[in-house]
């Protein structure tokens, strides 16, 4: 009876993604989760790029049994490929990006590659009786890019349809969103805490997700995490990364991988 009655009450999940080695915003990310009394961690891939020191990351993920995925990074960095696969199309987007990559497959060691070779490409899991399904793009593709402004309600329909899922968390863009349909079906872009959202902010975002077993229902509140941005932007300059780099951590606005964002997105940012 006890054990029914502990099944019945609700509970949380922190859902993350992006993690761009940025370890500081992780043990942030896991602390601010940790006392809003989150039980179970999940990260939709994408562990490294971008940041410094790819090796720091993966000793947190393990020590908080933080549930990973492959995102495209991942995959790319497992199998030791020649770069991100980030599905971007413009050259100042991908000079940039190949920076980003060239120094996380240089500096992450052996065993790290060799377990992010391993991840699974998504979770299913059935909470309060809805299918959820996370994936680090979309469900159709690992790289494909879900914004706010161009995914139509129509085209969510179709995917919850096509993939027989309730609830689709994923990443991937950077930036957090979440819609719900009528009929009560949502998605949530769960955001990235490696790099803020090109908002202006220093803060990153993650996702917490509410389960309610007796009343069948699954809540998801988006949240924005503070942490030591200004000892990262000195240690990415340590690495003689690039300062565009720098200045996105210390202003919150994106310097790199602009052409990419959608007419409504890239006009929010000040580039």
């Amino acid at each position: 009876m006890e054990q029914q009655d502990e099944r019945a009450k609700p509970y949380r999940i922190a859902v993350f993604g992006g993690c761009y080695n940025n370890y500081l915003s992780l043990q942030a990310t896991i602390d601010d989760a940790l006392r809003r009394g989150a039980q179970a961690f999940y990260c939709l891939g994408d562990m490294g790029g971008f940041g410094p020191h790819p090796d720091r990351v993966f000793p947190l993920l393990w020590e908080y049994n933080v549930q990973c995925m492959q995102g495209n990074y991942d995959h790319s960095i497992g199998n030791r490929l020649a770069d991100c696969a980030c599905g971007y199309t413009d050259p100042r987007d991908n000079y940039y990006a190949q920076i980003s990559y060239d120094y996380t497959l240089a500096h992450t060691s052996d065993r790290y590659k060799d377990w992010l070779r391993a991840l699974p490409p998504t979770f299913r899991l059935n909470l309060a009786g809805k299918r959820v399904l996370m994936a680090h793009g979309s469900p159709r593709r690992v790289n494909e890019f879900l914004w706010e402004s161009t995914t139509p309600e129509p085209f969510l329909d179709k995917l919850f349809m096509d993939y027989e899922a309730d609830i689709v968390l994923c990443t991937h863009t950077g930036i957090q969103w979440q819609r719900q349909l009528a009929d009560g079906r949502q998605l949530v872009n769960v955001g990235a805490i490696g790099r803020p959202p090109n908002d202006g902010q220093t803060a990153v975002w993650y996702a917490l997700l509410t389960v309610q077993p007796i009343l069948q229902q699954v809540s998801c509140e988006l949240l924005p995490v503070a942490y030591d941005h200004e000892r990262l932007a000195y240690e990415i300059r340590q690495q003689q990364l690039p300062e565009e780099f720098v200045e996105t951590i210390l202003t919150g606005w994106w310097t790199t991988c602009l052409e990419i964002l959608p007419a409504r997105e890239r006009a929010r940012g000040r580039f």
